[in-house]
């Protein structure tokens, strides 16, 4: 039997291509309408500079080892400390990526016996760790904190014992839409559970001096925080922010950290400018929020519908292909805006997800809104 090795991947992209799902990579240079660099500090002056100035005093590109080994760095520690004091939390661990820090969470603090309730929109990477890990899981509908209580409620009515674990994002990564914090953490704490919540989209740009939305919960018990730094921050890797004894314990057990390379100590000096940017040019957030603002009063106005009041505003389009067709339109116009289909998003809800950076100005704003309102119009059902 000589079987062609490679026809069943060859089957699955034709499949993908045929639903108009198929995915490739792309540069682009028109406008940015579409990363999370909220804050346009991936490639600023800043982060140059902290960049440069940590290769001056020799810090290494690579730690060369993981963490427990030899990989460890006064660089990433003073990340952690100083991360620890800028979001109020009494300690951070810093991990390579939002991914790895969501699979090493759910993978290792939810224990066998618990239940992990999860809003369904919650981020892949969130899914993954549940999927590994030991507990119950149950998914809930979209920011509804009563169906987080029921789900609790009913799972100890079949007698669970555990302890409950709430899982969320404090702003939903396609829907610019933002978690009901306050609700669901007095949820948790009725029932003495715990509430995790991913700031990833949050982070430097939401709450008090961009500590995201759950900046006036930290530093109790019952909330592990996640910050993501390649976004607003404009560096890469992720910061969990818990109490000591959950520090602890994933440093133990977490094996995405435990046996992972650590990240670069020259990635966490730039995440540590990064912090510094922040506390120290409130003005950059200030100009962002005001775009945020102008750009959804734009879609309001000309679309006769509410924006989300956010950085992130989706445009629900439902057919896939039609989405495609539009999304390159606009990059035919000038402006990069990008079709997410499913799986990213629900069966029959793919969108254009259009993103407020401060890469753009209101002038850009309201020509992208020329060009959006006419390739809707020409790309009619």
């Amino acid at each position: 039997m000589n079987a062609d090795r490679l026809a069943r991947y060859s089957a699955t992209l034709n499949q993908l291509r045929k639903k108009g799902q198929l995915r490739t990579l792309r540069l682009d240079t028109a406008a940015d309408f579409t990363s999370n660099d909220y804050l346009g500090l991936a490639a600023s002056a800043e982060m140059r500079d902290a960049l440069l100035a940590a290769i001056e005093r020799a810090v290494p590109a690579g730690a060369g080892g993981s963490r427990l080994l030899r990989g460890n760095h006064t660089e990433l520690e003073a990340l952690e400390d100083e991360a620890a004091v800028f979001f109020g939390c009494e300690r951070v661990l810093y991990l390579g990526s939002g991914y790895a820090a969501n699979l090493a969470i759910l993978s290792t603090l939810p224990q066998r016996g618990d239940l992990i309730v999860h809003d369904c929109l919650v981020h892949a990477s969130a899914h993954e760790g549940m999927k590994v890990g030991k507990a119950g899981v149950v998914a809930v509908p979209h920011n509804d904190p009563n169906a987080v209580e029921d789900a609790i409620r009913a799972w100890r009515a079949t007698g669970g014992r555990g302890f409950p674990w709430i899982v969320v994002e404090s702003l939903y990564s396609m829907d610019g839409d933002r978690s009901a914090i306050p609700a669901l953490l007095s949820i948790a704490d009725r029932h003495n559970g715990f509430l995790i919540i991913d700031e990833a989209h949050a982070t430097g740009v939401h709450g008090d001096g961009g500590r995201g939305f759950s900046a006036e919960f930290k530093g109790r018990d019952s909330v592990i925080v996640l910050h993501t730094c390649g976004k607003a921050l404009g560096s890469a890797g992720a910061l969990v922010g818990a109490n000591r004894v959950i520090y602890d314990f994933l440093v133990n057990r977490a094996r995405p950290f435990i046996y992972s390379t650590a990240p670069s100590p020259l990635q966490a000096a730039c995440v540590r400018q990064a912090l510094r940017v922040l506390a120290g040019q409130p003005e950059r957030r200030t100009r962002l929020h005001e775009l945020i603002d102008y750009a959804n009063a734009e879609f309001s106005d000309r679309f006769g519908m509410s924006g989300s009041g956010t950085q992130i505003i989706p445009v629900i389009v439902g057919d896939s292909r039609r989405t495609v067709r539009i999304a390159e339109r606009m990059q035919a116009s000038g402006f990069d805006i990008r079709a997410i289909r499913p799986p990213t998003v629900p069966a029959g809800t793919a969108r254009l997800r259009i993103t407020i950076t401060l890469h753009v100005d209101k002038a850009a704003i309201a020509q992208m809104m020329n060009a959006l309102a006419e390739a809707l119009q020409e790309e009619r059902v």
